[in-house]
């Protein structure tokens, strides 16, 4: 005679299947899409701008040889990670293909000059572990 419960073995099956599932999301490396811009007018920074926002999508491309390892600062939380730890990140950005624009005026023996630097938006591939964040960029 078959128990009432049904086949407790299905049930099981089925919530080890959706518990497995949803760990390999959490091991997988998450990607996120950076855009940076920073303006400096007459040798004095006029605007810089950060851009972090997390892919909707996959990006499928491949991982470049080049890492950056930073102490993490928060939970998981990649735009903090960056800004405590900005001077490595721009350096680090710098071996990226940058667009650089120059602008420069002289009137009257007064120059005047602005510089524009840009990162395109560039998917990259964040891991985080205990106490550190692995940034690589994807092409």
């Amino acid at each position: 005679m078959r128990s009432r419960d049904g086949d407790n073995y299905f049930t099981f099956t089925i919530c080890t299947i959706i518990f497995l599932f949803s760990s390999v999301s959490f091991l997988r490396a998450d990607e996120y899409l950076i855009s940076y811009r920073c303006v400096v007018k007459d040798a004095i920074l006029y605007n810089e701008t950060l851009n972090i926002s997390k892919a909707m999508k996959s990006c499928n491309l491949n991982p470049t040889k080049d890492t950056l390892i930073l102490e993490k600062h928060g939970k998981n939380n990649l735009k903090s990670t960056i800004l405590k730890n900005k001077n490595e990140f721009l350096s680090f950005i710098q071996k990226l293909p940058l667009n650089v624009e120059h602008y420069g005026q002289n009137t009257n023996l007064k120059n005047s000059s602005t510089t524009i630097i840009t990162l395109k938006t560039t998917c990259f591939k964040v891991d985080f572990n205990e106490n550190f964040a692995k940034i690589t960029p994807l092409q």
